[in-house]
């Protein structure tokens, strides 16, 4: 379904993915923030910490393995096409987006499917299921991956020994990721006590470094495997269209894994993104959608492909069949996930494949759990209808500091289940309702590029495009220079409601 919607948006934007792209990337490194707002490389900072998890090492590791190399290629598929929507639903976010009663910025789906749909049941079920996703589910999956690749760096060091054996009436391994998650528990509280704000200047720091710090490594890993290059690009291509000899049965398998665990990275359509889009201060909604967009392009192209790279051009994975039987073994006895990129970067610069990666790890997944928290904090201001209530948001951040105690002490298996859970509450409700709403997301692309046609710096006025309940927005273009008269834009019918 994401990846049809992914088609479906592409085509309605005439693909602005591609007509946009030096857009995009102008949009990303300027902007302001206000006291209400942040900046739009804050708003990317923020998403793409969201973005930038497990999913893009240990999920590219599964693709790989259960689908084999074609996997990748259906990744960037679906991080080609998921960037129109992200676009759309990051638009509709700023279009729809409201004030709290501390003067900052909320948004999200639940806010745009009550005033673009009038269905306050439905938003209010988006809500509830992104504070169960984001604040209990998914948490655990990021915790469980820092702890478990922080156990497989310390067992058998100097510092902590053998994980084998009892530690104080505990399997070892068990108590020192129960420690790992208490550990991760207090960095978190720091952070989200601190607020939004702190959220998103930590964010602005620490995502940019981590990832290109990842990327350069795979860089290092590729040019030292320099003659592996051209044969794991042949490879790629030729089993994501069944023409490999030992990957050819793969075909459906290929689409499949690289679809899903691309949405898993990436998030395009899940309804995360929108939360950040919504806290940019902007002069115009497609502004923001221009750079959420771009961050499906890094987060798929860059950070997943770098894990992919590093993997294959090392041949430091396995892959299995439909039937269980291994079609490639490159790493005998190693499961999928973090493990296969500990090995790659091991193979080239001994000592320090595992500890690289699982620093890369710590950052990834802990910068994750940290946007989880905002946008679990943004529906339940949602969900108690702009009204402070200090208890109940006390309640949602020891309700995650607990759930990362528990992700993290807890064995793959259980943390995956509860994720899996959280990501499909939350993207079967946002499809359909993006799939409803994209005609106010549509009008804005059409001014936006209207307006930067006529040399201007696009100002957005609702009233003017027909758009209706965008009541933010509402008189805020008239302090500024308009982009021409309003009777040259025809005015739409209302869009409440409306397909």
């Amino acid at each position: 379904m994401c990846l049809a919607a992914g088609l479906y948006f592409s085509v309605r934007t005439r693909f602005m993915q591609v007509r946009g792209f030096v857009e995009m990337f102008r949009l990303t490194v300027g902007g302001q923030k206000s006291d209400a707002g942040v900046s739009s490389f804050q708003a990317l900072a923020m998403s793409m910490a969201g973005r930038i998890g497990i999913g893009n090492i240990a999920g590219v590791a599964t693709a790989i393995a259960f689908g084999g190399p074609g996997a990748i290629f259906w990744m960037w598929v679906m991080g080609f096409l998921g960037a129109s929507t992200s676009y759309v639903e990051s638009t509709l976010a700023q279009i729809y987006k409201t004030k709290d009663a501390e003067g900052r910025y909320r948004g999200g789906p639940a806010y745009y499917i009550e005033k673009a749909m009038g269905l306050k049941w439905y938003a209010m079920a988006f809500a509830i299921a992104t504070i169960a996703a984001t604040g209990f589910l998914m948490p655990g999956v990021q915790a469980n991956a820092i702890a478990d690749s922080a156990a497989n760096v310390c067992h058998g060091s100097a510092l902590c020994g053998s994980l084998d054996g009892q530690w104080l009436g505990m399997d070892a391994r068990d108590a020192f990721k129960l420690g790992i998650g208490a550990a991760v528990s207090v960095l978190l509280a720091i952070i989200i006590f601190g607020g939004v704000k702190r959220i998103a200047n930590f964010a602005e720091i620490v995502v940019p470094f981590m990832a290109m710090g990842y990327i350069l490594m795979a860089v290092v890993v590729m040019a030292m495997n320099a003659d592996q290059v051209p044969e794991m690009f042949g490879m790629i291509f030729s089993s994501a269209f069944g023409g490999h000899a030992a990957y050819g049965a793969l075909l459906g398998l290929a689409v499949e894994w690289g679809v899903k665990r691309g949405i898993y990275a990436n998030e395009a359509g899940q309804g995360t993104g929108p939360h950040a889009a919504a806290a940019a201060e902007v002069s115009h909604p497609a502004k923001q959608g221009y750079v959420q967009a771009f961050a499906i392009y890094f987060d798929t192209m860059m950070v997943c492909t770098a894990t992919a790279f590093l993997i294959l051009s090392t041949g430091r994975y396995n892959v299995v069949g439909a039937d269980g039987a291994a079609l490639y073994s490159g790493l005998a006895g190693t499961e999928p996930g973090p493990g296969f990129a500990q090995a790659a970067v091991e193979s080239v610069l001994p000592g320090w494949g595992a500890g690289f990666v699982a620093l890369a790890l710590f950052f990834f997944a802990f910068t994750t759990i940290m946007a989880y928290y905002y946008m679990a904090e943004t529906n339940l201001a949602y969900v108690n209808g702009g009204r402070r209530r200090p208890l109940t948001v006390l309640l949602l951040r020891l309700g995650i500091i607990a759930m990362v105690i528990f992700g993290a002490s807890h064995n793959a298996s259980v943390a995956w289940a509860l994720g899996d859970i959280g990501v499909g509450l939350m993207a079967w409700l946002n499809i359909v309702a993006i799939l409803i709403l994209a005609k106010p997301a549509m009008i804005a692309l059409r001014d936006y590029e209207r307006q930067k046609k006529l040399g201007l710096d696009p100002v957005f006025d609702p009233d003017a495009l027909g758009i209706r309940n965008a009541d933010f927005w509402r008189g805020r273009a008239g302090t500024q220079p308009a982009a021409e008269p309003a009777a040259a834009t025809p005015a739409h019918p209302s869009l409440q409601g409306e397909g």
